[in-house]
């Protein structure tokens, strides 16, 4: 398990979750082998997130979208695991096992994508993961 006790990642979190502000996105990452701490957050949606994402480094991602339709918009979220291509084969191992306890703190998240690569993470692929994982879709698209 991975050390999560940091109140900073708690607060980042719900900075994410709240309606009333800008912030969209927060990244964790590491400090030594297994203590979770806050390596930023912003406003600038997914392409400012993924310009903090390296690739010699394991991290976990939280992204605020909107989903909906003209009649109806609401927030949604997206958990993200990074894996950069660099990352050793320990590391890489104790991805899952420390996820759970990322998942301690962030508890709302509609879709969880896993990434490697940069091109991976798609806006376009991403809000089509959670408009499906959302239910009804009256957004008026025949297509599957």
């Amino acid at each position: 398990m991975a050390d999560v006790s940091n109140p900073e990642l708690g607060e980042a979190y719900r900075e994410v979750l709240a309606d009333g502000n800008d912030t969209n996105w927060t990244l964790f990452g590491y400090e030594g082998n297994s203590t979770i701490v806050l390596q930023g957050k912003g406003s600038g949606g997914l392409e400012e997130l993924k310009s903090n994402l390296h690739d010699d480094q394991v991290q976990f991602g939280y992204l605020r979208v909107t989903s909906g339709d003209s009649e109806s918009k609401r927030a949604k979220f997206v958990l993200i695991s990074w894996c950069g291509e660099k990352v050793g084969p320990l590391k890489r191992a104790k991805l899952s096992v420390h996820k759970a306890s990322v998942k301690k703190v962030i508890l709302n998240f509609a879709v969880e994508v896993h990434a490697e690569k940069q091109e991976e993470l798609d806006e376009d692929e991403i809000n089509t993961k959670v408009r499906k994982a959302s239910g009804a879709d009256y957004s008026g698209s025949l297509a599957n």
